[in-house]
């Protein structure tokens, strides 16, 4: 690993030719998975990424360079070939200072568990869900593991270290009765170790997915239409991040890719809509202690009362608009450059109970759970799958539905958002964009939306 002053004598390098901004990221990532099916164990997989990149700026243009070789002179000759990109006079690499304490609060570490232990939690996983219904033909229990320890150092003196440490559990079940097939998946995952298990009630989960792809496999298809429809907690907060949160990040908005570009101060949403994107939530999936470029994570307001008060930041796209960082600076790895993404973005609790706005809906869909979709960022168009869906009538949860479809405009959406209910959960998921794939956190309570066209397959005979 490379020591304080060979970084300061490489960020001083990277300046010689004319940049005005370097950067050197370290990473050294443990990662481990272990998969289940039908009582068996059927993969087991361990790796390590190891590695630094080069980042040069001057003004917003970029170079970026990377290798797995992190001796001095490896770097500095990595250095010395990105520096060729610029021909100027040189600028001068503040001193590097001292590090701040990161928070890691590891209770059980991935390796203090025997991966026997490990391969018995998952196998009883897998039983509840294969044993529930004699349908249930695949029963899958996952193990996702990885601890990513990172120092980044700039030419602006920052000095910093970090260490995330990730786990999560994906469960999934497939039934089939003759040509009728449904699938159900959860995957909860927190910044912890294997207290996970004694965090979360797996077995519950397990019960829950099981019970999800039998009451599916039976349901009856949508019929398209525009309707209201309640979107239930946890996950539900997906539309809000892609459709909203990904328009809410510098990278689009400093380019004019966004609905929102030039907005801050205007009413984009429902006036019961308070939203946040929090990168330092204890132990949420999407949390660290900094970013990284090494800037602190906060809690950063995003919409008010329907009122867009602020974007997500890294350093280039704000300089790109003269707006400050907000710790939102990400990477997937030392391969990728960082770029402004979001941490643990939701919807604000609001006063009402759920089952209020159940009864209060004379016809609509319950979308209790939804699953992926597709997003375009500079519009905000969206459409979502519905996972499970109930219809609603007379303020009653009736049929299960299955192959609904939410399809939207992201900032129509939130302007429409008329009931907020007070039990916002969260939902986890792994996030792709132009500085690779990041654990993220969704959520919000359940909110009513006014009118959403629901696409499906029913009603087509």
């Amino acid at each position: 690993m490379l020591n304080k002053q060979e970084l300061q004598e490489l960020l001083q390098f990277g300046l010689d030719t004319g940049a005005d901004f370097s950067e050197i990221f370290l990473e050294d990532t443990y990662s481990a998975n272990m998969s289940v099916n039908n009582g068996d164990v059927i993969s087991v997989s361990g790796g390590n990424t190891y590695g630094v990149g080069v980042r040069l700026l001057s003004g917003i243009d970029e170079v970026y360079g990377y290798t797995n070789d992190t001796s001095y002179e490896a770097v500095k000759h990595l250095v010395f070939t990105l520096r060729g990109s610029f021909n100027k006079k040189g600028n001068t690499a503040l001193p590097l200072g001292d590090k701040k304490p990161y928070v890691n609060n590891i209770k059980i570490g991935h390796n203090d568990i025997t991966p026997a232990k490990k391969a018995e939690t998952l196998i009883e996983l897998s039983n509840i869900i294969k044993n529930h219904n004699d349908k249930i033909i695949q029963a899958g229990a996952r193990l996702i593991e990885w601890e990513q320890k990172v120092l980044i150092a700039n030419s602006k003196g920052i000095y910093q270290d970090d260490v995330r440490t990730y786990t999560r559990c994906g469960l999934s079940a497939v039934a089939q009765d003759g040509n009728l097939m449904q699938d159900a998946f959860e995957a909860p995952g927190r910044n912890m170790g294997f207290e996970l298990f004694e965090e979360i009630d797996f077995k519950a989960v397990a019960l829950e997915v099981a019970e999800s792809v039998m009451t599916y496999l039976y349901a009856d298809n949508m019929e398209p239409q525009e309707m209201p429809v309640v979107i239930h907690n946890g996950f539900g907060g997906v539309i809000f991040h892609e459709a909203v949160g990904h328009p809410l990040e510098t990278s689009a908005v400093s380019k004019g890719l966004s609905p929102f570009a030039g907005k801050i101060g205007d009413k984009v949403a429902s006036e019961l809509v308070t939203a946040y994107d929090n990168g330092d939530e204890d132990n949420q999936w999407g949390r660290s202690t900094f970013d990284d470029e090494g800037h602190k994570t906060k809690k950063n307001l995003l919409i008010e009362k329907g009122i867009l008060k602020g974007y997500l930041s890294d350093y280039r796209s704000g300089k790109r608009m003269n707006y400050e960082s907000t710790g939102s600076g990400r990477r997937q790895s030392y391969k990728y450059p960082p770029t402004s993404r979001m941490n643990t973005t939701y919807i604000e609790n609001g006063t009402e109970n759920y089952e209020d706005i159940i009864k209060d809906t004379q016809y609509g869909l319950f979308a209790k759970k939804l699953g992926g979709g597709t997003v375009n960022p500079a519009t905000g168009e969206y459409n979502f799958a519905v996972m499970e869906g109930y219809m609603i009538e007379d303020g009653k949860l009736t049929k299960p539905v299955r192959g609904a479809m939410l399809i939207g405009h992201g900032a129509e959406t939130i302007l429409r958002i008329d009931r907020v209910a007070n039990n916002k959960t969260y939902g986890q998921g792994m996030c792709g964009a132009q500085s690779g794939s990041i654990p993220t956190d969704v959520g919000q309570p359940t909110i009513r939306v006014s009118k959403i066209l629901v696409g499906g397959q029913g009603g087509n005979n």
